[in-house]
């Protein structure tokens, strides 16, 4: 990878990990350092080391005198803020987040200055931190740049995307979200939903869309109609009708077997990890977003 100007980069989180890569660098004819994240945990428990200094000062320690480790930067995501429904809450959890990185970095400073191998280290540390709802509200960075102890880097693997999830934290609106998913209505039932309301069956299910969930009730909102995805199993979902909603878009109530619809899913992560190509459509061009300009299709190494 390096040949073409790439660069893997490591999680570190616990000591074990350390070892392991010492005794395969042992066994190579030139052994190398591997470039390191430092994973810190934020409250969440999803992963990362402890950021309390009686024990985050003898890891750091301990990484920084490996010779297998070159630590690149401190690692957090605050997960958490997806929960957010407001500017203020999300800008919160990404100026705690800044904040947590921040202070590993500093007591990283502190421990490299008394370490005989302060001389490794000669660039400033990266503070990876954010989510897609914290790059929303990225003027959190202004309240700290002038107090960090390495250079801000903002991660956001669903900001590209979009989808019912984001829509759900008020930072967005649905014109944003450009991820679909095309399914086939393929049979209808009158009068079976709930107080009498229809309900038909589409050939998308939990292979095409997870079944991740969120604040937004259903596994997806169909474009433009007022029908969701309600329930689904494994190759097939249930479409539930709706009763119309004067306030958005979705006021149509009219479904037939052989339609296709567009569905907006509640993960653009998963969803998209489901899927061996995207069709890419601009509607800023002639034809709009019935006319496919390229095929992305996903790099899946692992």
């Amino acid at each position: 990878m390096a040949e073409h100007g790439g660069t893997v980069r490591i999680f570190v989180d616990n000591l074990e990990q350390v070892k392991f890569l010492e005794e395969y660098e042992k066994k190579q004819s030139k052994a190398r350092k591997w470039s390191a994240f430092i994973k810190v945990d934020g409250g969440q428990k999803r992963a990362g080391t402890s950021p309390k200094p009686e024990s985050f000062k003898p890891f750091i320690s301990t990484v920084f005198a490996s010779p297998a480790i070159s630590v690149y930067g401190f690692y957090s995501h605050a997960g958490d803020s997806y929960g957010s429904t407001s500017l203020e809450q999300t800008v919160s959890y990404l100026t705690r987040e800044v904040q947590l990185a921040n202070d590993a970095a500093a007591m990283a400073l502190e421990v490299l200055a008394e370490s005989p191998n302060r001389d490794i280290h000669n660039q400033p540390f990266v503070l990876s931190v954010g989510s897609t709802p914290a790059a929303h509200s990225a003027s959190a960075k202004s309240k700290m740049t002038s107090q960090l102890h390495g250079v801000l880097e903002l991660h956001a693997g669903n900001y590209p995307m979009l989808d019912l999830q984001q829509l759900h934290t008020a930072l967005i609106d649905r014109p944003r979200i450009s991820q679909r998913v095309l399914a086939t209505v393929i049979s209808y039932y009158p009068g079976r939903g709930k107080d009498g309301l229809d309900e038909a069956m589409c050939d998308a299910g939990a292979i095409a869309m997870s079944k991740d969930t969120g604040r937004i009730p259903g596994f997806g909102g169909i474009v433009g109609k007022s029908w969701r995805l309600g329930r689904i199993s494994q190759e097939h979902g249930t479409l539930e009708q709706m009763p119309p909603d004067p306030s958005s878009v979705q006021t149509d109530s009219t479904l037939n077997v052989g339609d296709i619809i567009q569905i907006v899913g509640q993960h653009a992560c998963l969803i998209s990890a489901g899927h061996p190509w995207y069709y890419i459509v601009d509607s800023n061009i002639e034809g709009g977003a019935d006319k496919v300009i390229d095929i992305w299709v996903p790099w899946k190494g692992w």
